[in-house]
């Protein structure tokens, strides 16, 4: 399958809403909210380990604009998601292509009645034996 991103980048410029040097800026499409944006590195790489130092302060830096512009301009709130999923074929909600997703949104609204008013059936509590297992593992 080809990456939807790369042909955005090569062959629909005019969906880009803004060029950078490492990175560019598109609405997302299919959507989950209107104003939901992709910011997405030129260098076609999967995980934000694969970028350089360059392109990952690029691409911090755009999200940083990115969130001021949607709470001045669009909405109260945001969130700022990034996913790995390798376990997923790519299809058309799932793209092998690092990007970052600026949502707009605002106090039970659409996303939230969906799915989030749901989020407390679904967290766990840490228990002590999890917190040391998982803090050996992460801190070597």
């Amino acid at each position: 399958m080809v990456c939807p991103f790369c042909k955005v980048l090569n062959e629909k410029p005019n969906e880009i809403i803004k060029n950078n040097k490492n990175t560019f800026v598109i609405l997302s499409n299919p959507r989950l909210m209107p104003g939901h944006i992709l910011i997405i590195p030129k260098r076609h790489v999967e995980r934000l380990s694969d970028l350089t130092m360059e392109e990952r302060n690029e691409l911090f830096d755009e999200a940083i604009k990115c969130e001021e512009m949607v709470l001045k301009k669009i909405a109260s709130g945001c969130d700022i998601s990034q996913h790995y999923r390798p376990f997923i074929k790519q299809n058309n909600l799932k793209v092998n292509h690092l990007h970052m997703h600026i949502r707009p949104r605002e106090s039970e609204d659409e996303l939230f009645e969906k799915v989030q008013k749901y989020e407390t059936n679904v967290f766990t509590e840490l228990k002590k034996d999890e917190f040391n297992k998982y803090k050996k593992l992460l801190s070597n």
